[in-house]
């Protein structure tokens, strides 16, 4: 590994290690106006900038979210903490979901547990969610440390002077299938919570496939038998 390549990978790991969260202590127990509320979420998630000039929060976006239903009406022009935990999810999933997604991801979280004075409360389930996440960054930072290895070993008889580029190239690949694989992921669970909410879906396309008879004997395909080792308890 020569050094500009070293270079780039300091760089990568550094930006993973410097992304931004909002710790649940961190999070005002007291009803904010919307220009404290964008202040707060610019200074937390600065970080996240990819250019200085990009905005975190602003008061549109606040006011289109709650056009679009997405978040609820201020009480007395002021927003609670339940108002600021809905702006953080939404923060985050916006840049893979569309509005409606985002509506039935947290539709039923507001309906349940927003303002709630027993069972499970929303800043509760941001703690969870929270050290669930947190959990995980050791296990991705290996995991991209994998990644930039196997992109390493591609392309080992391209010329030298694409070979850097080329090596980049796998790493954004291996990269990017992972988030196209995720974000399917992510729609059909979105999809089974729409299902499950509105007591019916959105009707498949039809498969323009010729039927056929079945005349095998092959057993039914199981996507968990394929992902487990066969001596492992799935459940």
């Amino acid at each position: 590994m020569d050094e500009t390549t070293r270079d780039v990978l300091r760089a990568v790991m550094e930006e993973f290690k410097e992304i931004s969260y909002i710790s649940p202590e961190d999070i005002p127990d007291i009803p904010l106006y919307m220009d404290q509320i964008t202040t707060f979420m610019d200074a937390k998630l600065a970080a996240c900038k990819r250019y200085p000039d990009d905005k975190i929060l602003t008061k549109t976006m606040i006011n289109n979210y709650t056009k679009n239903k997405l978040l609820p009406p201020p009480e007395k022009k002021k927003y609670s903490r339940e108002h600021l935990l809905l702006l953080i999810y939404i923060y985050y999933l916006k840049d893979f979901l569309s509005i409606s997604d985002i509506q039935t991801l947290l539709g039923p979280l507001e309906d349940r547990h927003f303002h709630v004075s027993d069972g499970i409360t929303m800043p509760e389930i941001y703690q969870e969610a929270f050290d669930l996440i947190k959990g995980q960054t050791g296990y991705m930072s290996k995991d991209l440390l994998r990644r930039w290895k196997m992109a390493e070993s591609a392309f080992t008889e391209a010329p030298e002077d694409s070979e850097e580029y080329l090596h980049l190239f796998a790493f954004v690949c291996l990269l990017s299938f992972d988030v196209y694989v995720k974000k399917k992921l992510i729609e059909t669970v979105v999809d089974k919570i729409n299902l499950a909410q509105s007591g019916k879906g959105k009707k498949k396309k039809e498969s323009s496939r010729p039927d056929t008879p079945d005349d095998t004997d092959e057993p039914e395909f199981d996507p968990l038998k394929e992902a487990y080792d066969e001596d492992e308890e799935l459940f």
